[in-house]
């Protein structure tokens, strides 16, 4: 009887830290437009930031030619992509929407985050909550919309598994 309990708890877990996840990139979004004022003053904040990031000495140099060249010359597409894409990517993870991929778009957007030089306890544990994630990734559907609408893949291929077995004697 307690080992059903904790079986049933652990997919719980997952759902929590993976609403928790969500929860956080949300934030993430929503604070640069409100209170780091992204749309207000557009680019200050990322333009300061990113040139920051070029006298950084632990930033890989290949990173900051990657900065010089690409990142600065799209800066305004950037300041206006960059919270929106995290705001989607908190609702989506919230509801459980496109888990995985959401997941690994927040991997993504992290590893550059990492690269630019922000290495510290929360980046730590945002990039561990992820992989976290994709490793349980079965249980990450409990309580999502993936579920719902039968958008995982893993619902798809043990419902096939399921027919199989009934087909096969």
């Amino acid at each position: 009887m307690k080992v059903m309990k904790d079986i049933r708890l652990f997919p719980s877990l997952i759902v929590l830290m993976r609403v928790l996840f969500g929860l956080g990139w949300l934030l993430a979004g929503v604070t640069k437009i409100t209170e780091k004022l992204w749309f207000k003053e557009p680019g200050l904040f990322l333009n300061d930031y990113l040139i920051n990031s070029l006298q950084l000495p632990h930033v890989p140099t290949f990173y900051k030619i990657f900065i010089e060249n690409i990142t600065l010359e799209h800066l305004m597409v950037l300041n206006y992509v960059i919270p929106i894409v995290q705001i989607i990517l908190g609702i989506f993870l919230i509801a459980g929407l496109f888990t995985i991929p959401s997941i690994l778009a927040c991997l993504f957007m992290h590893i550059n985050f990492i690269l630019s030089g922000n290495m510290n306890l929360i980046s730590l544990i945002l990039y561990t909550s992820a992989f976290s994630l994709i490793i349980f990734r079965t249980d990450v559907y409990h309580l999502s919309l993936d579920k719902y609408f039968n958008l995982s893949t893993l619902s798809h291929l043990k419902r096939n598994k399921r027919e199989k077995n009934v087909l096969m004697p």
